[in-house]
């Protein structure tokens, strides 16, 4: 390891000292540049925050699966060897959880927090950023909670009308464990190129999913979440939906009308009339390749134990495995696809990056991931040295890819997860040796492109 060598250039900013920017702040001062760490808590509160310590965790203490044949075990691992601060920092602190790393929360939290402010190299300003600085090299990272002036600025800058705010999301399924015996390719009316699966039901399965789906348990709402709850009309719950009738489902995203199976011949042949589905759960493509495929129309707010009851009840999905379960909750997000290279960079102004929560990933170590790159391509920027981009075979590189390149009209947040990496050259039939080899590509590909990139960890002397 080599020691970084302080510069004389302007600081680097870093908005918000969440997971992401306290990763993202390590890494620009472990280059040897300075950085003003910007985080408004305890000036102003956020709703969800309880402290004012860095990377607090404010839902579970989990970073997810510790195994590397899992898609967080998987990045867990890189960011190890990346030399994260984060991950570091969790290891140390870690809590005996089965196969999970968890962490004692408060602990992981001020650790990191003291061990960012000891740095000699990293400003810590206790204040709420109104606007994004102009003159500055900037890496934002204020999560989901964004600051209303600061969300407001956002927003005029990007030139959208509005910063993605959805209160709902649907489940995402891995297109490998889709049933295709069942499910059907097909565009309504047979209108150009097919671009849906769709999963058909008679009429008796329609209503045994009618009755469990209104039957559900749902999720508690935080406090501060129950005023972003309310519902709009095109975006409603599929549970809210079934409970304002029983038809309801089947004139919305259930809707049949111009949907056959072409393997059972002619849809206009009058001997065909039968076999209509009574209802259709329609799955659209959710990545280039087809991996991922995403519930139409099914915004939820059920426990997640309950969605995967109530949703592998529909046919064709009864092996449904699901990488992101759906979620209803305030939520603020830029359409990254639409504003972001993969660099995490902005494309309008190059002087300007983001990562976390904001970005469209979800989870803690994606958040780090994110302000690992943004981090470290913020610093590459000053020090005039080309950006770089993390092979799209690392889970880190996966999610980097999907998200600046994803359809934008349909962006969601995406967590970590297998579906979301090229496919292998030899199919494995085995889930979980399939997983491994996974593994082992991205960590040959981690070690060649640290070489090649000439990514080398570094400590300040």
């Amino acid at each position: 390891m080599t020691a970084a060598t302080p510069t004389s250039q302007a600081p680097i900013h870093v908005i918000g000292a969440g997971l992401a920017g306290t990763e993202a702040a390590w890494q620009i001062a472990q280059a040897g540049m300075t950085v003003i760490l910007h985080e408004m808590r305890p000036e102003r509160r956020s709703p969800a925050h309880h402290t004012e310590h860095f990377a607090e965790l404010v839902c579970s203490n989990s970073f997810g699966a510790m195994a590397t044949d899992r898609a967080a075990g998987l990045l867990h691992e890189e960011l190890r060897q990346l030399g994260s601060v984060v991950i570091g920092q969790a290891d140390e602190h870690s809590v005996p959880a089965g196969g999970a790393l968890a962490v004692d929360r408060a602990v992981f939290s001020q650790r990191l927090t003291e061990t960012l402010t000891s740095h000699p190299l990293i400003e810590l300003r206790r204040e709420e950023v109104h606007s994004i600085p102009n003159d500055a090299v900037v890496v934002l990272t204020t999560g989901p909670l964004t600051s209303p002036d600061l969300a407001e600025d956002l927003q005029r800058f990007t030139g959208q009308d509005y910063c993605s705010f959805f209160d709902a999301a649907s489940p995402i399924i891995v297109g490998e464990s889709i049933d295709k015996e069942i499910a059907f390719m097909a565009s309504r009316y047979d209108r150009g190129e097919a671009a849906y699966l769709n999963c058909p039901m008679d009429k008796e399965q329609y209503l045994a999913f009618y009755e469990a789906l209104c039957a559900a348990e749902q999720a508690e709402l935080k406090d501060f979440e129950i005023e972003s709850a309310k519902f709009f009309e095109g975006c409603l719950p599929i549970e809210e939906q079934a409970r304002r009738g029983i038809e309801t489902m089947r004139y919305g995203p259930l809707k049949p009308v111009g949907l056959f199976d072409a393997r059972h011949g002619d849809f206009k042949a009058p001997e065909n009339q039968s076999k209509r589905p009574y209802a259709v759960v329609q799955l659209r493509q959710e990545d280039k390749a087809g991996q991922l495929w995403n519930m139409v129309g099914f915004q939820t707010n059920l426990k997640w134990g309950e969605q995967k009851r109530v949703f592998q009840m529909i046919p064709g999905l009864e092996n449904a495995e699901f990488v992101r379960m759906g979620v209803m909750h305030r939520n603020t997000f830029i359409n990254a696809p639409e504003l972001l290279d993969a660099t995490l960079q902005f494309r309008r102004r190059e002087s300007l990056f983001a990562a976390g929560q904001l970005v469209g990933t979800e989870g803690y170590t994606a958040a780090a991931a994110g302000g690992w790159l943004a981090g470290t391509n913020a610093a590459r920027f000053v020090q005039g040295k080309p950006l770089v981009t993390m092979p799209a075979t690392m889970m880190s590189g996966a999610l980097f890819d999907f998200i600046s390149s994803a359809s934008p009209k349909h962006f969601q947040p995406m967590p970590p997860n297998f579906g979301i990496i090229p496919t292998l050259d030899k199919k494995v039939r085995n889930k979980r040796e399939r997983y491994g080899v996974y593994r082992d590509r991205a960590l040959a590909d981690l070690t060649h492109w640290k070489d090649t990139a000439l990514i080398s960890q570094v400590v300040l002397a």
